[in-house]
Order: C-alpha cells, then sequence, then structure tokens
C-alpha cells in the first residue's frame, strides 16, 4: 500500500500494468531553460558585453582590416596583359593551353569555346570582362555563384595563364551551335607577334 502523497503523485493511466509518477521538472531547472531562452537573443545580435558594440560581423571585419593593414598583399597576382596577349599569340602556349582547358573547361565552355552551361567564350560579350587581365582573374578566382571555381588552387599557375592564352585566341573564331552572346561587348585586344 502506497502514502497518500505518493498516490497522489500516480498517473491515472496504466500500460501493460506499469503505472508512472508525475515528476515535474525541479524548479531550478526550469528556470536555468527559461533563462537560456532569453539570453540567446540578446547574446545573438550584440555580444558580452551585453548592448555594447556592434556585434561580431563589425568585429570580425574590423580584425580582418587589421590583418590587411598588417599584410599588404602583392601588387602582382599574374603576368600584364601585354605578357597575356605574347602567350596568346605564342602556338606552343595556346597548344598547353587548350590541352588544359580540355581537361577541365570544354564540360562547361563546349570544346571550341561555343558555350554550353557557361557563357561563349567566341563573341565579343563578356559577363565579367573581357580584357586580358578580367580574363585572367575571371579564370584565376572563378564566378561561384554561377558554378565556376576558382582555379589558381586546382592548376599550377603556368597552366592559368596558359588556358587564359587559349580563351583569348579563341575570340573571333567560328564554333559549331555557339551559344548566344551573353554580357557587355568589349571588342578585342590586339593579340602581338612574337
Amino acid at each position: 500500500m502506497t502514502p497518500q502523497n505518493e498516490q497522489d503523485r500516480l498517473l491515472e493511466h496504466d500500460y501493460d500494468g506499469i503505472r508512472e509518477y508525475d515528476n515535474p521538472m525541479p524548479g531550478w531547472w526550469l528556470w536555468i531553460f527559461l533563462a537560456t531562452i532569453i539570453f540567446v537573443p540578446i547574446y545573438y545580435l550584440a555580444p558580452a558585453p551585453f548592448g555594447a558594440g556592434d556585434g561580431n560581423a563589425a568585429e570580425y571585419a574590423a580584425e580582418v582590416a587589421a590583418y590587411e593593414a598588417a599584410h599588404p598583399q602583392q601588387a602582382s597576382t599574374g603576368p600584364s596583359p601585354e605578357q597575356l596577349l605574347a602567350m596568346a599569340a605564342d602556338r606552343e602556349q595556346v597548344e598547353e593551353g587548350q590541352e588544359v582547358y580540355a581537361t577541365n573547361c570544354a564540360a562547361c565552355h563546349g570544346p571550341n569555346g561555343g558555350g554550353v552551361i557557361g557563357p561563349n567564350l567566341t563573341d565579343d560579350a563578356w559577363l565579367h570582362g573581357g580584357s586580358p587581365e578580367a580574363i585572367h582573374r575571371t579564370v584565376r578566382v572563378g564566378v561561384l555563384e554561377k558554378g565556376m571555381p576558382g582555379w589558381e588552387r586546382l592548376l599550377k599557375p603556368g597552366q592559368v595563364d596558359q588556358v587564359v592564352a587559349y580563351v583569348i585566341s579563341l575570340r573571333g573564331s567560328t564554333p559549331t551551335n555557339p551559344k548566344a552572346p551573353e554580357g557587355v561587348v568589349e571588342p578585342a585586344a590586339p593579340t602581338t607577334t612574337p
């Protein structure tokens, strides 16, 4: 026989002869739970000290700016436009670039640069700039929102330059079934002959 206060704590339902107690959460646990619910939005919007400062994003931006000021990047991120144009006029460099292009770029831009998923590389319309340095930057850094990876970490620096030389050499060619022009029309820079 159970004492009266324990009988009051037994729940009315019965599962296969098993009865359970009504055990509410301890009061201290409930107060901690409620405090975390209140604390989380405050911390999310402005971490400690509460309500002071601009938050995590501003703190991160300040740290990045301080790092960039302490560690300036080198000005050169590749060959000059003149060097790229000279490479585009060099048959050997273009052939090397064509091999790398066929392996890595042809699936999206077509075997002859006419465009498949990616844009047509043979016309004068460019989504991210048609100058040699703009093409080099696009190949090197990529366009992630469009699905193009940055090739600077996947290819050797010389291979990136060769692919750019090949892409420059494609301008004005006539591939089969080219994609319609996309972007801003930029006239091609004249290539230099070696």
